[in-house]
């Protein structure tokens, strides 16, 4: 079930995005050729719609548009005027970063509903909490907490050892783990279960003290009227970006420099499994990832990488500055090395993920 919620959630995210890059490339006259729900083969034409073939395609993961000269090696009629070539770079521009406005725009709508009907939110975005609760938010893989079925969402009801009851601030927390190497007694509060786990603490997890691989925070409950929640989710959305920007800028800087942990990157297979915890934690969790999912999905596709959207509005950059295009036989070679770097990316990520689950 996961692996479908996964896969739908995937086909939403990427039709969004591709519903971006084809609303302004229509808004300024440049011709699609096609908009296909899932990947080729063809199962078969659904629609026309602005002059524009939908199609239902067999391999349903996402979609794609096909705009009118968008690839320069392509031979069409550069001087045609509904071409993606013929248009000023700034119209290209605004096509390419069309679908990671979309992505953005989904995540605010998605954080914006979860708002009205009620959606767990984190104390460090300064939102106006209800029932509020030390979650736990992140559970290392391997670490003496996975051990024991300690999962990420799961609420601290209470952390003893030897009698001793520890104060359930996540610092507080973080300190008394840190004090011994003596088992501790959490009671955790899942989908309204308690339950007890015992957990020993080891060394290494963390740099000069005991820890179990867990991260916590305080969570609670947002609900507002529907005009607060489109500007808090606006605002909530925004900071997200942000800070998932910065966390991503941080990753490939430390990347460079050979510093880079990539057993802490979650690919397709770790995101599945991520989906089913959502999925056990509930409808307003479910929204949260995927709003996360698109908000990760906008910064990485501006990052100025050849194959991303990003790296297409660097080459319109260029164009414009030098006031000439790039030959398409350098086009076609910077995108096909952008493209295998990411396939193999992925691939390195998702041997990770399925060592995770061994």
């Amino acid at each position: 079930m996961s692996v479908i919620i996964f896969i739908i959630i995937l086909s939403a995210l990427i039709i969004v995005h591709e519903l971006g890059h084809f609303l302004v490339a229509k808004r300024f006259g440049i011709r699609v050729d096609e908009f296909g729900l899932g990947f080729p083969p063809r199962a078969k034409r659904l629609f026309i719609w602005k002059d524009t073939p939908f199609t239902l395609n067999w391999l349903p993961f996402g979609g794609f548009v096909k705009i009118f000269g968008e690839n320069p090696a392509e031979k069409t009629e550069i001087l045609s005027p509904d071409n993606f070539q013929s248009k000023r770079r700034g119209i290209q521009a605004s096509v390419l970063v069309a679908g990671v406005v979309g992505n953005f725009m989904f995540a605010w709508l998605l954080i914006s509903l979860g708002f009205i009907t009620g959606l767990p939110a984190p104390e460090s975005l300064s939102l106006p909490l209800e029932n509020a609760h030390t979650v736990i938010t992140v559970v290392l893989p391997a670490s003496p907490a996975a051990s024991v079925g300690i999962k990420s969402g799961d609420t601290v009801v209470s952390l003893s050892r030897n009698g001793v009851s520890a104060s359930l601030l996540p610092e507080e927390v973080s300190a008394f783990i840190a004090q011994s190497m003596e088992p501790l007694i959490f009671e955790v509060e899942r989908s309204g279960q308690i339950s007890k786990k015992t957990v020993v603490p080891k060394e290494g997890i963390v740099p000069d003290r005991p820890a179990v691989g867990i991260s916590m925070d305080v969570i609670g409950i947002v609900k507002l009227p529907p005009h607060k929640a489109i500007w808090y989710g606006l605002k909530t959305t925004s900071e997200l970006t942000l800070l998932t920007g910065q966390a991503i800028g941080t990753f490939i800087l430390e990347a460079m420099g050979g510093r880079a942990d990539l057993s802490s990157v979650t690919g397709p297979v770790g995101i599945v499994g991520m989906v089913g915890d959502a999925r056990e934690l509930g409808l307003a969790y479910l929204l949260t990832f995927t709003a996360l999912l698109s908000i990760n999905l906008t910064v990485i596709n501006l990052l100025p990488l050849p194959a991303l959207d990003g790296g297409r509005l660097l080459v319109v950059g260029i164009e414009a500055m030098s006031r000439r295009s790039i030959p398409p036989r350098i086009f076609n070679m910077l995108n096909t090395v952008g493209f295998v770097l990411l396939i193999i990316l992925m691939l390195v990520i998702t041997v990770q993920d399925v060592r995770h689950l061994f």
